[in-house]
Parts: C-alpha cells; structure tokens; sequence
C-alpha cells in the first residue's frame, strides 16, 4: 500500500508535529455495512490525491476491538457508543453517512419488491414463529402473489455486526415477542436459521439458499442482485427501500441529542420513512499517541464530505446534511489533541 502524506485540504491545516516528516500507513477497520462507499471513496481518493486507505470490512465488534487495541487508526462502527463507553475509551465518534438494512429474499416466482412485509411477520420468521413462505399472515399480506409452500431459512450475522444492532433494535420496537426474548445487541442468540460473515457472507448464504431471508446493507443487495422486500413503515405505509426513504427518516434528527451524535433513525415516523435507516459512524482516539495518523485519516474523511456526496448517492447511501458535517468538523477542531495538548485538525 502507498505512503500516506498528509497535508490537508485548501483552508485547512494540520497542527505541526516532530513526527510529520515521514508519511503514515493509514488503516482503518469495522463496519461491512458502509464498505461500499468507502472502498468507492478511497478509489477516488486515492486517483485525485494518490494516496492510499486501507479498510478491512471485519463489522463492528472488529472494528472496535482493534481500535481499542490500538492497531489500526480509525474504527468504523454502525452501533454507535454510548457516552459513558466514549469518556472511558477516550473516543471521538462521528458519523460518515447513513444506509438503510434491507430484507433480502430467494423465493421462486417472487421478483425484487413484490414481496410485503410488516415489522411483525419480520420478526416472527427470525424468531421461528412462522416456518412456511404461503403462512396465512404473510399471504394476507400479499395478495394476489403466489407464494411456494417451501420452509424459510433464516440467514443471520455469525460475528458481531452493527448491522445486526440496527436490525435487532428495530425487531425490538415492531415485536415485544423479539424485545423479551433474542432482544437487542450485535450479538444475539437467534433461534433459528444459518450464519453467515459479514453483509457479504449473508448476502451470499441467501443467494445459495433457496427460500432464504436475510438483511444485509442495501448496497449488497443491489451489487449482489438479491430482492428485497417492502417494508410496512410505522406510518402504516408500505415502502420500498431508497435514497429519498432513508432521507425521509433522517428528517428532523436531532443528531445533537446523544453523545458522538449517536442516533437511533430505526422506526421513524413519516409515510415515505423507510424503517431500518441508520447512520454509521467512524472512531479515533481523542488524545492519540501517533496524532499525525488522524490527522490523515481527518484529511480523508474530510475530502469525502467534500468529494463523496454523489458517489453516495450513486450506492443508495444518504449524505449527512451540510450542517451536521460542519458539526462534525467543528467536533475534529475541539476535541482531538495530542498529549501536549496541541489540535489535530485546525478550520
């Protein structure tokens, strides 16, 4: 992998370090939900200012666990943090972009989008509870498609995985049944079905698998050609997962009402809201023991704010809206410091 420099942007500037004279290998790991956008980011990054990123799409428990370890430079995470977590990792957490989870399907004779469901039958068939494809409450809730009598195999994350956060959270909020019993977590006990590695490793296992359901980051079920379901919203509206649902769920986010702008956007009011949005979010140290090495993963983050909007959209992701990445820059320009006490990321 090329050498990283680090000088930043026009009108910004990185504070000087002893250090700065000899490029850093930049490295980051987590989250497979958003890879996508960032593999397609550090694509053209890498051709406007020819330097390189390294991303290992490991989720989030991974990504977590190796920033706290210290051995990358950044952790991506789609279950946000919590402020007590935050204060004692010594983190600073800020979201990239946001995506919406979708319910992937491999069912005979049933095309993308012509599949219905509610937040109820979702959660019934992850928990067990409804074994047939032609059960009479998913039938009802279809009419006039013709459903195969075959049994349903639920495919899972078997690593820990935000996307399973998101996805088990709003299970959560549609089904007391799956609040009391697998619950919430990037990790849960899932009563039946098939584990599979990553957004990639489900996505595959539900091509394979036929009469296979599954939820994966919409980019993979578009990149891989898998249908996806519609969703009943809690507006009561049947949608379709895409950049203006997942928009209209983030509409009027209060992003400054968590610590490290830790949002839920699952279950949101709203006819056009899709129900499983979420935004992901990047970690780095607040006081870093190697400061340029934020300071170049700051530079690459920045430019995608910049750069990157349109290649969001290009993958059904949503862009933050302009005033939360200026928060989230004034954030970089308060926050992280070296130990003399000096800041990383000077506007």
């Amino acid at each position: 992998m090329k050498l990283l420099s680090f000088a930043f942007a026009a009108g910004l500037t990185v504070a000087s370090f002893s250090t700065a004279a000899t490029a850093a290998e930049i490295t980051g790991a987590g989250a497979t939900f958003p890879f996508p956008i960032y593999a397609k980011w550090a694509e053209a990054y890498k051709k406007d200012t020819n330097n390189s990123l390294n991303y290992q799409s490991i989720g989030s428990s991974g990504g977590i666990r190796q920033i706290r370890a210290k051995t990358v430079d950044f952790g991506a995470t789609d279950a946000p943090l919590k402020g007590e977590e935050l204060e004692k990792d010594g983190f600073v957490q800020f979201p990239m972009v946001m995506g919406g989870v979708v319910a992937v399907y491999n069912v005979q004779g049933v095309p993308s989008g012509k599949l219905k469901l509610t937040g109820d039958i979702l959660a019934d068939i992850f928990n067990g509870k409804i074994t047939k494809w032609n059960d009479a409450r998913i039938a009802k809730t279809n009419e006039g498609v013709t459903l195969p009598e075959g049994t349903i195999t639920p495919v899972y994350r078997s690593d820990g995985s935000g996307t399973t956060s998101v996805f088990t959270t709003y299970l959560s909020q549609v089904s007391e049944p799956w609040k009391s019993g697998p619950g919430a977590g990037a990790s849960v006990q899932w009563p039946i079905g098939q584990g599979g590695k990553g957004n990639e490793g489900v996505a595959a296992l539900v091509k394979q698998v036929p009469n296979a359901i599954g939820y994966v980051e919409y980019a993979y079920a578009k990149q891989n050609s898998i249908p996806f379901a519609q969703l009943q919203n809690k507006s009561g509206k049947f949608v379709a997962p895409e950049a203006k649902t997942f928009q209209a769920a983030a509409a009027g986010a209060d992003w400054k009402s968590a610590p490290g702008y830790g949002i839920s956007l699952t279950n949101q009011t709203g006819d056009e809201a899709w129900p499983i949005t979420a935004p992901t979010f990047i970690l780095v140290p607040k006081n870093p023991e190697k400061p340029e090495q934020v300071a170049e993963a700051l530079k690459f983050f920045d430019w995608s704010f910049k750069n990157g909007d349109q290649m969001a959209l290009e993958l059904d992701y949503v862009p933050l809206p302009a005033q939360v990445k200026d928060a989230v820059r004034a954030t970089w320009a308060s926050d992280i410091k070296d130990k003399s006490g000096q800041l990383v990321f000077k506007k």
